[in-house]
């Protein structure tokens, strides 16, 4: 058995003490190393004459220029770009775009004589392809549909630039830009000829047909018709009859079982459906309709095609995978082949699914490739060889199944002929080989088609370029940041050459724990990267639960414990079991978690329940018995993550011998903890690039931070039963709080909407407070049916939407008015009398509130209010987070831009000379580190921008003004890009590269 019941058997410390590498565990400086973990989409091109190769150098941010011949590869150059660098293409022999992902631009590279970045584009958030296609070879590159450039005021003619309208149903959150290269225009970041707009979540592969005449742009994370039924709409207590709930008839209670192998009574939660398209039901694993409870429809829209020419929509394609990797047409017959994984989350429960009768252990999601032609999709499971039903362990799994299989499928190629298609298989190391008509006729055994497969060495293949003249491939591996030259006729590594990779050697040796589904798993299909996408989230919920497990305490500190026996108004079934520091196994569905910006934010987990695991129990630092106060708390992160070792076995299926996780599972997570704590979240992309906030945000946040009872008072505790106030850092009882008060903002420690503690907010279970850096990439799921929690009435049917889940812990809220409009937000007593009529004595309400007192938040009136909550709205979307918003910003000034980039560079000067606070930074800090790059006749020269005397130094020493550089600029050929690095980092940028 794999589930957490094994536990108390297990030699927890024996293993923990394991020796451990001193290079992942030396002594942390004042600033943490910072990565981001950026996913590659188009990581390499060769120019048309196959004379040159380009790589992108994601962690170095740089372009790699190689030299092709049948010699092999020899590096020609190298030219600095933008943060985090993805993709690249290819316009001509001249000249190659590259994709700056956390930069937010394109570089425009010169590569004939001196490589230099002619222009840099400003592009909308987080861009991640590219390609040229038209007659006029225009420029399409995609983006999140948000982002600080897409309403700036050069844009005011484009169509489709403008507000995002990130609190609007029905509106497509995938943006394409398209350029024009030969007229770029005289703006700060280029003019787009037009942005346009796709009904599905954001967008990253882009392909092109073979008469280069169409443009195929793939959804990332596009979903696949789940949602989940909120706790509300389901029967109570396990009902297996229809009921009626919040109006409306409903088929039951929870599919079951009600207890764990224990006996103890599961929580009330909510419950995944999945849209059955054939019916055009909502159905759960029971066959059962939830149509009446869910307020809209999900069309799942994956692929577009456009008229590269007329810049219009032609089709769209759904259903063709639930994370979409990268697409690539068929030179000979224009089909299209899109590499995917299906998610399986709509499967019940994690563990050995004996008690449950069902779980998702070893099929969390299946890798394909479907292949669409016109709007219809096929998909093709690469893996079909694995029996799902054999678990690891178990009688008759085969421990061979493994070698046979392909993970996290990225870039593709196919042979000119159109017979033979490669994939980069990241997660596991290989590159399929199919023959195309095999693969799309279904007959291709994984068996049999391995034996073709190629081993590439140092890991994390990324990208592929088929050089047919000289039968070689050329591979980006991103574990060892190199290109390998792959000879196809032996299918053997003719040579690898590293890139410059200033990562140190815990990320560098850690990365692989997250991707690598050979080392970690028991079929090699999935990995952690499965569910954390690039590090990320994949936008759904999964039902985790495990009915074989036990139930385990809660060390983690709480604002507001409610006291159960004493409680005025009882919450039935709290937990499950009434006891409200419990962890039981059957949590119910949650969404995925981002692993970026752990650092500095407690117990890992909705509830933080991995702060209790195989590693021990950690609540307060050196207090085993909680009786240290709040302040001591140690919210040891690595401990908790750690804890994570149980998703080895329980979720991916690795073996776990009965005694427990073995030598190399407690390496695997040493080596994944201490990389993954290094990875960061971006800025956020809603906030003025100058850190300044609207009237509506910065009204929102005097309202976070500002005193609950409107008229500023606050009452106490005395006489309410059923609470036990915690105490403050300074041992006085917390009486009343704030918004920040349990979401803290304190960027010194490190909080960005959590400080470690777990809170009762009337629901069925306690969670822990959530941090809140990420709620502008949770939009897009609108229609959340009337809550008795919530003081506004439901929303009408909504119609079509392009996600699935929204806020909160199972994703049942749509928006974020509608999460400040929870009755712990809202004044406790009209609540009261709204959900269960009558009128309350002051002490009962209270007491039902658990978390609020008085008459606090916001007030009932609604003409009042909604003001109120719709500025909180727009700042929880502008929040607060550990990178100001400049960071990655760039610009070249030359004299094509000298009468528009100016502003834009004093802004980028002003905001390096700006004083910022965050812990991840080593504490008080620059906003940014501004690095200018100008061209000389030898190459790139790098300067520092040094705000104390307004100058920039060179590697030399010496020093120059803005001035000079600007003046340098307007020669032919001598253009300077300007951009804001990552503070610490922008000594290593200016002179390293």
């Amino acid at each position: 058995m794999t589930g957490t019941r094994n536990l108390a058997h297990w030699p927890r410390r024996l293993l923990a003490l394991l020796a451990v590498p001193a290079l992942l565990w030396a002594a942390s400086p004042a600033q943490a190393e910072i990565t981001f973990d950026s996913g590659p989409v188009r990581p390499v091109a060769m120019s048309p004459d196959g004379k040159r190769l380009y790589a992108v150098n994601t962690p170095n941010n740089t372009l790699e220029i190689f030299d092709l011949g049948s010699g092999g590869i020899t590096p020609a150059g190298r030219v600095t770009v933008g943060l985090e660098p993805v993709a690249v293409a290819v316009r001509n022999n001249g000249e190659v775009w590259v994709v700056n992902h956390l930069s937010d631009s394109v570089s425009v590279v010169a590569v004939n004589g001196v490589p230099r970045v002619t222009r840099t584009l400003l592009v909308g958030d987080e861009p991640r392809d590219i390609v040229f296609a038209g007659s006029a070879q225009r420029a399409f590159i995609t983006t999140a549909h948000r982002g600080q450039h897409r309403t700036h005021p050069s844009l005011a003619l484009v169509p489709g630039a403008g507000d995002p309208q990130l609190t609007s149903p029905g509106v497509g959150r995938a943006d394409v830009w398209v350029f024009d290269p030969n007229a770029l225009g005289l703006s700060v970041g280029g003019t787009p000829l037009r942005i346009m707009t796709f009904f599905a979540d954001t967008p990253r592969a882009l392909a092109v047909s073979p008469d280069r005449n169409t443009v195929y742009v793939a959804a990332f994370k596009s979903g696949n018709q789940t949602t989940v039924v909120a706790p509300d709409y389901i029967c109570p207590d396990f009902a297996t009859t229809p009921c009626v709930r919040e109006g409306v008839t409903v088929p039951g209670g929870l599919p079951g079982p009600a207890t764990n192998y224990e006996g103890k009574r599961a929580p009330d939660v909510g419950l995944i459906v999945k849209y059955d398209n054939a019916s055009k039901k909502w159905l759960d694993t029971l066959g059962r309709d939830w149509s009446m409870a869910v307020g809209f429809d999900m069309p799942d829209l994956d692929v577009f095609s456009v008229d590269a020419n007329r810049l219009t929509q032609k089709s769209a394609t759904a259903h063709v995978g639930t994370t979409l990797f990268n697409m690539v047409a068929n030179p000979a017959t224009g089909k299209l082949y899109v590499s995917n994984n299906e998610s399986m989350n709509h499967i019940r429960f994690e563990g050995p699914g004996s008690f449950g009768g069902s779980t998702v252990q070893g099929q969390i999601a299946k890798t394909r490739i479907t292949i669409v032609q016109g709007t219809n999709a096929v998909p093709r499971h690469l893996n079909k060889h694995i029996d799902y039903r054999k678990l690891a362990g178990q009688a008759g799994f085969d421990p061979t199944v493994r070698d046979h299989s392909l993970s996290t499928p990225l870039d593709m190629v196919v042979t000119r002929d159109g017979k033979t298609l490669y994939v980069a298989a990241f997660g596991s190391s290989k590159i399929g080989v199919f023959d195309t008509a095999s693969l799309e006729n279904d007959t291709f055994n994984p068996r049999t088609q391995s034996a073709k497969y190629i081993t590439v060495s140092g890991g994390g293949p990324s990208g592929l370029v088929l050089d047919e003249a000289r039968n070689r491939l050329y591979v980006t591996t991103r574990f060892d940041n190199a290109v390998k030259v792959i000879d196809l006729a032996q299918r053997t590594e003719l040579a690898r050459v590293a890139m410059p990779n200033p990562e140190p050697q815990s990320i560098i040796l850690g990365r692989p724990m997250l991707y690598d589904a050979s080392k970690t798993s028991a079929n090699g299909e999935s990995a952690c990267s499965a569910c954390h996408t690039f590090g990320g989230k994949d936008d759904l919920a999964w039902d985790l639960g495990d009915p074989d497990a036990k139930v385990e305490k809660s060390p983690i500190p709480s604002n507001l414990n409610p006291q159960i026996g004493s409680f005025a108004f009882r919450i039935k079934n709290l937990n499950g079991t009434n006891v409200s520091d419990d962890f039981h196994p059957m949590k119910g569905p949650m969404t995925t978690q981002t692993l970026a910006g752990l650092t500095n934010s407690g117990a890992m987990h909705w509830r933080g329940d991995r702060s209790n695991g195989f590693f021990g129990v950690d609540g307060y630092i050196g207090s085993p018995d909680n009786t240290l106060k709040r302040a001591a708390y140690g919210d040891n992160e690595a401990h908790s993550f750690k804890n994570f070792i149980v998703a080895l076995g329980g979720l991916l299926g690795k073996p776990t011998p009965p005694t427990g996780p073995t030598a190399e599972d407690v390496d695997i997570m040493e080596r994944f903890t201490s990389f993954q704590l290094q990875v960061q979240l971006p800025p956020n992309p809603v906030r003025a690039l100058d850190n300044s906030l609207t009237a509506a945000q910065q009204r929102g946040r005097d309202l976070y931070f500002g005193p609950k009872n409107p008229d500023g008072t606050v009452r106490p505790f005395d006489g309410l039963p059923g609470l036990q106030p915690q105490s403050d850092a300074n041992g006085g009882g917390k009486t009343s709080f704030t918004c920040e008060g349990c979401h803290r903002i304190n960027a010194s420690e490190g909080r960005f909407g959590t400080q470690g503690e777990s809170n009762f907010e009337g629901g069925p279970q306690i969670l822990k407070v959530p941090q809140l850096r990420d709620l502008y990439t949770k939009v897009g799921m609108f229609g959340t049916r009337q809550l008795a929690t919530v003081r506004i009435p439901g929303a009408p049917h909504q119609g079509q939407q392009i996600r699935g889940f929204g806020f909160i812990h199972d994703g049942t809220i749509d928006t974020l008015f509608r999460f400040v409009n929870l009755f712990q937000f809202n004044d406790p007593q009209i609540q009261f009398e709204r959900m269960h009529k009558g009128t309350p004595t002051e002490a009962t309400a209270m007491a039902y509130m658990a978390s609020s007192f008085g008459k606090m938040g916001f007030p009932y009136e609604d003409a009042k209010a909604v003001p109120m909550q719709r500025d909180m709205e727009q700042f929880l979307l502008a929040f607060d987070t550990d990178l100001a918003p400049i960071v990655g910003q760039q610009v070249t000034f030359s004299a094509q831009t000298a009468f528009s980039a100016g502003p834009r560079i004093d802004l980028l000067k002003a905001r390096a000379a700006a004083p910022f606070t965050s812990k991840v930074l080593g504490g008080a800090a620059k906003e940014c580190e501004l690095v200018a790059k100008a061209t000389t006749a030898s190459g790139q020269a790098g300067y520092l921008y040094l705000p104390a005397t307004g100058q920039f130094r060179a590697a030399s020493g010496n020093t120059v003004s803005d001035n000079q550089l600007r003046l340098a600029a307007l020669g032919t050929g001598r253009e300077v890009t300007y951009t804001c690095a990552v503070p610490g980092t922008g000594s290593r940028m200016a002179f390293g590269g």
